[in-house]
């Protein structure tokens, strides 16, 4: 199935939801990640088709419905309501966030909320044959591989997945090992580069650690999404001269 490059909506809060979609046609890309922040609020039915129709006019596909849910302190008219918002965008998973404290600060009790919050969304998700995907991020128990793995395998449910994004200042080598131990449930990667620390460089800026990180995703025998996220100066132009980079990479 190989690679499908698209873009995080969100990169671009400051531009409408046509502006998106024309950016991301223009620069080649083929899926949109669409944010739950600004681009289709939670609950915004008109907003999720209006975004899905344009989409769909421009051939492009839905990737993702980004919402901003964090598993354990969420109820279950929130996650209806957020299945409900990815259905009418034609979003095959919903991006959520595991909890919101950091593995080394997490007590037992966090852990179990995250795990059963999951799990609560998972079986609400999978109603309407959507995934739930959590996003590998510090600040929440998805900040490294081992906790992700934990709660991927104590949820125990099918079409509950993860995404993964390199780290800060997390070296080529260990981001690579990061990746190859979470592939069995990759469903998208985040692509940006960003060095030291949060600096946001053009994707050249970081071009050996991105093309292992294609050729791994392309070995793979379905679809993974390579999602750029975070461009430099929030840069239309450097979007597409990055997307170009990504193309040529892939």
């Amino acid at each position: 199935m190989g690679v499908r490059t698209g873009l995080v909506s969100v990169t671009f809060r400051q531009l409408a939801v046509e502006e998106v979609v024309e950016v991301a046609a223009q620069a080649g890309l083929s899926a949109i990640e669409w944010g739950g922040d600004i681009h289709v609020p939670l609950g915004d039915l008109p907003a999720a088709r209006k975004a899905r129709a344009l989409c769909e006019d421009h051939g492009l596909a839905v990737a993702a419905y980004g919402s901003y849910l964090r598993a354990g302190s969420v109820d279950r008219e929130e996650i209806r309501t957020a299945v409900t918002t990815a259905a009418e965008l034609g979003a095959p998973r919903i991006r959520v966030w595991a909890g919101n404290v950091g593995t080394a600060d997490a007590g037992v009790g966090d852990r179990m909320a995250v795990t059963r919050g999951l799990a609560e969304l998972a079986d609400v998700a999978a109603g309407a044959g959507i995934e739930i995907a959590m996003e590998f991020h510090r600040g929440t128990l998805t900040d490294e591989v081992d906790s992700t793995i934990t709660l991927l395998l104590d949820v125990g449910a099918p079409n509950l997945t993860t995404y993964w994004q390199p780290p800060v200042d997390l070296d080529d080598r260990t981001c690579l090992e990061q990746l190859e131990a979470l592939m069995p449930w990759l469903s998208t990667v985040h692509v940006f580069s960003w060095w030291p620390s949060n600096n946001r460089l053009p994707l050249s800026g970081r071009e050996s650690l991105w093309r292992p990180v294609l050729d791994r995703l392309a070995a793979e025998p379905r679809e993974i999404n390579a999602l750029l996220e975070f461009v430099a100066d929030d840069s239309i132009t450097q979007l597409a001269t990055d997307a170009a980079n990504l193309h040529s990479w892939v």
